[in-house]
């Protein structure tokens, strides 16, 4: 059974059409070592499937798959570790992208749903012009017609019939432990805020701004652990770290040592130092790790070093472009200005409790044509220039940057594009059937099994298996030209061609 759950999410397919698979494919039966013609053997129903499938995922075994596998893939194919390379890629869940409108309605209609199901007198009770708004039909579609120029009047009304209802039920205990209504004060506090009335002082849900709602605010009700990426979308995102080679024989097995399901609001910076950390526990931590500029920040790549004593390959994120950076000025071993960009000593370079200041003549400063884009500030004994450790750290990692060294090693980091594309291509990890982080976090961990699997087989075969020609239609063409060609050298030496064998 995990063997035929890994080959449904491998191969991306449903539930159905892994049981068809099951038991009519003889190269499934080939791959799970069913030897049996018999239904016992080869014949599974699809609620088994979904029961199997939502105990390990309920469980969190597939994590424990996941490590087992790895570290027999691992041994058996002698795979070096010391050189690691990590990237996320973005996945969608199977929810509808809604709009704010759309995310008030669709979970205000889910509450009174459940509550008319569940507390009938509870749902009797309610206004009934407020539940028609959101119940009938001919309703349905009231909301989707909302023009642009009335989209924020609409909100404050949806808001509106949120504080009602939460306020409403806010002392009845059987409808708080709803979790349509726990979703619904969700909603409301993320989405809303109350404010006094000017002319009746009583206080009166308003929508908040989209620029105060933040990003890991309640995207759909159908799947609450969703989050948004101003970049990428709403959904999740899955880091991900994999070995690789800088040799130029391609002997080594790539696999994948590393796989975590976040949500979408989630910052890379924060993925560095747990993935470490877990590599650590399972005796798989790199040597060296190749990361961009996300994953880059001064704090994880000290932290990096000291705990872990990892050397973290990435580059600066760009910051200001109109200012100068500390990287052109002219810098010695302690991190002292010599010089500014324009070969301007300064007067005294003094130390401070977190770096240095550095004084700059105001003549020298005042008639530089590129004053404006200068970091330095006018004072009243000269031009001073601040700067920190930090900022001297990251002044040697943009000169280092330049250098042939650096760019050698993090060459190396395109290549996990490629395994972001074939973790897409191959297992569907982008688009998903399911919904909620236990079922989405399910699915990603063994399509990542999958991926292990596929790239140690196909390493096996290309390192084990001899050269042999090509088999299609034109070799066995080939082939048989040439068994022709070594019969009518016996019979007529030095005749080359099927021409001079016609002549003769």
């Amino acid at each position: 059974m995990i063997g035929l759950m890994i080959l449904q999410q491998m191969f991306d397919q449903t539930d159905r059409e892994a049981v068809e698979q099951f038991c009519f494919n003889i190269q499934w039966h080939y791959a799970l070592n069913i030897t049996s013609p018999h239904d016992s053997a080869s014949y599974v129903s699809e609620k088994t499937l979904w029961t199997m499938r939502h105990l390990l995922a309920t469980e969190g075994l597939q994590d424990v798959l996941f490590e087992s596998t790895l570290e027999r893939l691992a041994k058996v194919f002698k795979v070096d570790l010391e050189k690691q390379r990590i990237d996320s890629v973005h996945i969608k869940s199977n929810m509808r992208h809604l709009g704010r409108i759309g995310l008030f309605v669709k979970t205000i209609r889910k509450f009174l749903t459940n509550l008319k199901r569940q507390h009938r007198c509870q749902y009797d009770q309610l206004d009934k012009e407020l539940v028609q708004r959101y119940m009938s039909k001919k309703n349905a579609s009231l909301f989707a017609m909302v023009k642009p120029s009335e989209s924020g009047r609409t909100l404050d009304q949806l808001a509106s019939d949120v504080f009602t209802l939460t306020t409403h039920f806010s002392h009845v205990e059987s409808v708080q432990g709803m979790s349509s209504f726990k979703l619904l004060s969700r909603l409301f506090q993320e989405q809303c805020v109350v404010e006094d009335d000017d002319e009746t002082g009583s206080p009166v849900a308003v929508a908040r701004p989209n620029k105060d709602v933040t990003s890991d605010s309640l995207q759909n009700p159908s799947d609450p652990d969703a989050g948004y990426s101003a970049h990428k979308g709403q959904g999740y995102q899955v880091q991900v770290v994999e070995t690789y080679s800088t040799r130029e024989q391609d002997d080594q097995c790539p696999l994948l040592t590393y796989v975590e399901v976040e949500s979408a609001d989630t910052h890379d910076a924060g993925a560095l130092l747990p993935a470490l950390d877990d590599l650590e526990k399972r005796d798989m931590a790199p040597k060296e790790i190749l990361a961009d500029s996300l994953y880059g920040s001064d704090e994880n790549l000290e932290r990096a070093a000291a705990e872990h004593g990892v050397d973290v390959t990435s580059p600066v994120m760009p910051g200001n472009r109109k200012k100068i950076p500390l990287a052109d000025f002219t810098l010695d071993e302690q991190g002292k200005i010599l010089a500014c960009p324009k070969g301007v000593e300064p007067d005294t370079v003094k130390p401070t409790k977190g770096g240095y200041s550095a004084v700059f003549p105001k003549a020298s400063c005042q008639n530089c044509p590129d004053l404006k884009r200068c970091p330095v500030r006018e004072g009243k004994k000269g031009c001073y220039y601040r700067y920190t450790r930090k900022d001297i750290r990251i002044a040697r990692r943009q000169e280092h940057e330049r250098t042939p060294d650096f760019q050698e090693r993090y060459r190396y980091r395109a290549g996990v594009e490629a395994t972001m594309s074939e973790f897409d291509r191959r297992t569907g990890v982008k688009h998903l059937r399911v919904r909620g982080m236990k079922a989405v976090r399910f699915a990603a961990v063994m399509k990542a099994i999958g991926l292990n699997i596929l790239r140690a087989a196909r390493f096996r075969r290309r390192t084990t298996a001899p050269s042999q020609p090509h088999r299609g239609a034109c070799g066995s063409i080939f082939a048989f030209y040439r068994r022709v060609k070594e019969q009518i050298e016996q019979f007529w030496p030095g005749t080359t061609s099927f021409r001079a064998l016609c002549w003769r």
